[in-house]
């Protein structure tokens, strides 16, 4: 597709497509929240499932179309990447929360329940990559592990929403549940939302192949490896859109949404994993390296970081952050500075 463009061009090309994901990919985000709301979903739950999964639709085309034309470890980086990008992009958005720590304010079951979801998921790939790469019917035993457990997650989610065994201490800083969605947003038809929800997908699904295409011929003709251009590159692109919609979400004060979005856009990112194995050649747990190994343990220690913040809930602590979103950023330092070795 880019095989035979200049460098310039192909620059100009990811640019674009980059403010293609950031556009689109907030928009769909948008559109997603109100469908939530107008199910009558809880903001933490219209996190994980509507908006998380809208916000990572670019990535999941990045790595399910550059799987299928054999790059694997393109796949495997952006999924991979994704995850430590999207947990630091959360604490850019508990800095953007000037009234206290986000940690603090987002308390909830739901949201503790979805953390624990997460590192559950991740393990299942990480054991998948230490095992024989065996498949049946061309895919690895775990993707549809994978599915099961996320599928089985999401209904915990919304008994534990539903009925909750515990609840956090209540503060003048802690923030209930709130819409972000505006009155007029609020009145649109359904048929109206779809269809918005479904061209702004489209272009976000379109903006992720082509960052998909630009990883590719970096790859080929950089040198650089795929590890790293997944990891470090075509991942944080595609978690843009988590961070615009997380800085909007507290800006008004919708901090459980926020934290919901960027926990839930993780779990799918998991799921990006179990898609890209469906059309790869063998199974795409052999394309781990090290460094994807270690990526996903970084992502596993944030995100063991991040509960502790919520169980912790400092009211305050250096420059309006607390002790774990500063630990989480110099994790994600680290994590990017090993694909470098």
């Amino acid at each position: 597709m880019l095989s035979g463009v200049s460098y310039w061009i192909l620059i100009a090309v990811f640019a674009g497509a980059t403010v293609a994901v950031v556009v689109a990919g907030v928009r769909v985000a948008r559109t997603a929240d109100t469908l939530a709301d107008r199910t009558n979903l809880g903001e933490v739950i219209a996190g994980a499932l509507f908006v998380g999964a809208s916000t990572s639709l670019p990535g999941a085309i990045t790595s399910v179309s550059t799987a299928a034309q054999g790059f694997p470890s393109l796949a495997v980086g952006n999924a991979l990447g994704g995850l430590t990008a999207q947990t630091a992009f959360l604490v850019i958005a508990d800095i953007a929360y000037r009234r206290a720590n986000l940690e603090h304010a987002a308390a909830s079951a739901t949201g503790l329940t979805q953390g624990v979801l997460l590192v559950v998921l991740l393990s299942l790939p990480l054991i998948a990559s230490v095992q024989p790469a065996y498949t049946i019917w061309g895919v690895h035993p775990v993707s549809i592990l994978t599915v099961l457990a996320y599928a089985a997650g999401l209904r915990l989610l919304r008994d534990v929403s539903n009925e909750p065994m515990w609840k956090p201490v209540q503060t003048s800083e802690t923030r209930e549940e709130v819409s972000s969605v505006s009155d007029a947003e609020a009145r649109r038809s359904m048929s109206g939302l779809w269809t918005e929800f479904a061209i702004a997908a489209a272009v976000t699904a379109l903006a992720g192949y082509v960052v998909g295409q630009v990883g590719i011929e970096l790859v080929n003709r950089s040198g650089i490896s795929a590890t790293l251009v997944g990891t470090a590159l075509l991942a944080v692109v595609n978690s843009l859109p988590e961070l615009v919609t997380a800085i909007a979400a507290v800006r008004i004060g919708a901090v459980s949404l926020a934290v919901g979005d960027v926990i839930g856009g993780n779990a799918f990112e998991v799921l990006f994993l179990s898609a890209a194995d469906v059309v790869s050649e063998g199974s795409i747990y052999a394309a781990f390296t090290w460094q994807d190994q270690a990526t996903a343990l970084f992502a596993m220690l944030m995100t063991g970081v991040l509960l502790l913040g919520l169980i912790r809930r400092e009211r305050c602590g250096f420059g309006g952050i607390g002790f774990e979103s500063a630990l989480v950023l110099f994790l994600y330092a680290v994590s990017i500075g090993q694909l470098f070795l």
